[in-house]
């Protein structure tokens, strides 16, 4: 017989199934990402209809059977509603929740990650801090607390803590200039030409600023973050540092993005 449960999630996306229902996808701070099937909710009279969309956070009643959940009831704490008064924000809204689907696992407490989720969507309205800092904030923080993070505090190939100018995506973190260096010299050696590019890997340009701004990211608190900015030329590397970082290691092209660049 099924057992009923009670998780605090927030629903990441909702897609129509059957003629009726829709299958949510939650994430949650008790089982991580999960399945649920709501069943009738698509019914114009329908009590859970508005409780079924992404971005609804509160606490979910579930039915809990052998091979899926079944949604029997919610208490909503937060729809943000004024998210979605915002055409741009409702696209960077929609992309942290595929990201987080992304990088979340099933059956594992996810405490952290529905936090850094909660935490930048609310940031999204602070039109001071600009949506593109509050994207490199998200992903950085969100790949950390999934256990994904670059290595942003000593070089990957020889560990050394100082001079950390540049970053290769392909060793996973920092590297010192005299290793950048080393391998531009076997490069050229090889009769290749540097271009940013060493032994088949890309090594991007990271000043002392935009490093400190990734090491003050992942150290910090995610309710204490959202309260800075920085200069367009540390956004720029963080940017670049982040796409070609996530691109390796996530691997996946998100339809929102592609929206987004067509607003």
């Amino acid at each position: 017989m099924a057992e009923s449960i009670t998780v605090t999630g927030m629903i990441l996306s909702a897609q129509p199934n059957k003629e009726y229902d829709r299958r949510l996808v939650l994430l949650t701070k008790e089982r991580g990402k999960i399945s649920v099937f709501a069943n009738g909710v698509r019914r114009p009279t329908a009590m859970l209809s508005g409780c079924s969309q992404p971005f609804v956070f509160g606490k979910f009643t579930l039915y809990e059977g052998r091979d899926s959940y079944t949604l029997q009831a919610v208490e909503p704490e937060n729809f943000f509603a004024e998210l979605r008064t915002d055409l741009e924000a409702v696209y960077y809204g929609v992309y942290f929740c595929e990201f987080a689907e992304t990088v979340t696992r099933e059956g594992l407490p996810a405490k952290e990650e529905l936090k850094v989720l909660y935490r930048s969507l609310g940031a999204l309205l602070k039109k001071s801090i600009g949506v593109e800092l509050v994207r490199a904030i998200f992903e950085l923080k969100m790949l950390s607390v999934g256990g994904i993070s670059p290595q942003v505090y000593e070089c990957v190939k020889c560990r050394k803590k100082e001079d950390l100018h540049w970053f290769s995506a392909k060793s996973g973190g920092c590297v010192c200039k005299s290793c950048a260096d080393k391998l531009w010299e076997e490069e050229v050696h090889a009769g290749g030409q540097n271009e940013g590019l060493t032994v088949g890997e890309r090594y991007l340009p990271m000043s002392g600023s935009t490093l400190y701004t990734m090491q003050y990211i992942l150290a910090t608190p995610i309710e204490s973050l959202y309260t800075f900015t920085v200069t367009e030329d540390v956004l720029s590397q963080l940017k670049k540092i982040l796409k070609e970082f996530t691109d390796l290691h996530i691997g996946r092209k998100f339809k929102s993005l592609e929206m987004l660049e067509l607003l």
